[in-house]
C-alpha cells in the first residue's frame, strides 16, 4: 500500500464512520461532506511523541507510520527515529520489500509486529538453532570445527542474507511475542572449552553474529583447555549470551548408579538451580535458558526448570523450530567438523509448508 493510499483511507475513515453512526441513530444527522471537516478532526494526532529531529509523518497511527525519505537517511537511522532500536532496521526492510531507501522515497514503517509467527498464506517460519562445542586450527575430530570451516559457515549465513538472531528473540518468537525477520538463524555453542574465546568468538564478531555460550559450570576452571570466568565475563560484556548447561553435564534423564528416586530428584534439581547461582554471582545475570547435556529432557527436569523461572530449554533433535514449538523442547542441529558449506546448508531451513498443503 503507497502513502497516497494510506493518506486517503486515514482522511476518509471518519467521515464514513460518522455516516455509518448517523444511519444506525434514533435521531436524524447528517455528517458533513469530508472536504468541509477540520483537518485537526480528519487526521489523528500521534499516538506518542516523536523524538527531536526526526521527519514529519505523512500520515501517523497506531499500526504505522508513512514517511518520504530525507537526503541523508538511511534504514538504519529510520529505525532509531522510529522503533527506537537500530537492529530492527530488517521490520522496515522487510515490510517495504526492500534492502535500501534512497531520498524522496515513500516508507511505511511498522509500529507492532505485522507478521507474528512468520505465517503467511504459503508457509509458515521456521528458526534453525545450530550447536558448536569445540573449535580448532585443524579439525581432529567430529566434534571440533576447524577456524577455516567455522569463518566459511559463518560467510555463507552472510552471503546467502542469512540474518543471526539472539536466542532470547526466539523464545519471544515461540511465545508469540515477537517476529523474527526472515531466514532467521540461531548460534549457540556449549560446555565452555577455551576454543570459544581464541576462535570462536573473535570470528563472531567481525560478522557482528549475536551468539549464547551454554557453560556447565565445573568446567569453568581456567585450564589450558577451559575457559576462566575472566574470559567468560569478558565476552559477556561483549555482547555473548551466558545460559546454563548444569553443574557437571551429567544426564538428567538417567538415575546414576544405586540412586534411589529421592536421590535423583535431589541431584537433578541441585544441577539446575546451584548452576544458575553460580553464573548469576560470576556474571550479574541470572540464566533463563538451559541446554540439556545430551539432549536429553524428562517431565521432571522440565518441571523444575518452569519452578525455577527458566523460559525455555533445548535439546540436540535437529530440527528447525515454527511458532507452536514446545518452548521446553526446542530443537538443534548438531555441526560437525567433518561437514563440507553443502552439509552445513542443509541445516538451514527456515520455511515449512506441510500443513498448507
Amino acid at each position: 500500500m503507497t502513502i497516497s493510499n494510506l493518506l486517503r483511507w486515514t482522511l476518509l475513515a471518519p467521515a464514513l464512520l460518522a455516516a455509518t453512526l448517523a444511519g444506525c441513530a434514533t435521531t436524524t444527522a447528517v455528517a458533513p461532506p469530508p472536504d468541509e471537516t477540520p483537518a485537526a478532526a480528519r487526521v489523528a494526532p500521534p499516538p506518542a511523541p516523536r523524538q527531536t529531529g526526526s521527519p514529519t509523518p505523512v500520515v501517523q497511527t497506531p499500526e504505522f507510520v508513512a514517511v518520504v525519505v530525507r537526503p541523508g537517511e538511511t534504514l538504519a537511522s529510520l529505525a532509531t527515529v522510529w522503533l527506537h532500536d537500530q537492529s530492527r532496521t530488517w521490520e522496515i526492510a522487510d515490510y517495504n520489500g526492500i534492502t535500501a531507501v534512497v531520498p524522496g522515497q515513500e516508507l511505511v514503517i511498522p509500529l507492532r509486529p505485522f507478521r507474528r509467527g512468520g505465517l503467511t498464506p504459503e508457509r509458515y517460519q521456521t528458526v534453525p538453532v545450530l550447536v558448536y562445542h569445540q573449535f580448532a586450527e585443524k579439525s581432529t575430530n567430529r566434534m571440533t570445527v576447524s577456524r577455516d570451516d567455522f569463518e566459511a559457515q559463518m560467510q555463507l549465513l552472510k552471503d546467502k542474507g542469512y540474518r543471526v538472531v539472539t536466542l532470547e528473540q526466539l523464545v519471544d518468537f515461540v511465545e508469540f511475542r515477537g517476529q523474527l525477520p526472515e531466514k532467521a538463524v540461531v548460534i549457540t555453542i556449549d560446555d565452555g572449552w577455551r576454543t570459544t574465546y581464541d576462535i570462536a568468538f573473535p570470528i563472531l564478531r567481525k560478522y557482528g553474529y549475536p551468539a549464547t555460550l551454554f557453560v556447565y559450570t565445573q568446567l569453568i576452571s581456567g585450564s589450558g583447555k577451559t575457559l576462566s570466568w575472566d574470559q567468560v565475563r569478558e565476552m559477556s560484556a561483549l555482547g555473548l549470551d551466558v545460559q546454563c548447561h548444569t553443574i557437571s553435564h551429567r544426564n538428567l534423564v538417567l538415575p546414576q548408579g544405586q540412586e534411589s528416586a529421592d536421590q535423583y530428584f535431589t541431584a537433578i534439581a541441585r544441577e539446575i538451580t546451584e548452576s544458575a547461582r553460580t553464573i548469576e554471582q560470576k556474571l550479574g545475570k541470572r540464566p533463563t535458558i538451559l541446554a540439556y547435556p545430551y539432549g536429553d529432557t524428562n517431565g521432571l527436569a522440565i518441571t523444575l526448570l518452569k519452578r525455577q523461572g527458566y523460559r525455555a530449554a533445548l535439546t540436540v533433535t535437529r530440527e528447525a523450530n515454527p511458532f507452536f514449538a514446545t518452548p521446553f523442547r526446542l530443537g538443534r542441529s548438531m555441526i560437525y567438523g567433518d561437514f563440507d558449506l553443502a552439509r552445513f546448508e542443509k541445516n538451514l531451513v527456515t520455511s515449512d509448508r506441510r500443513a498448507l498443503r
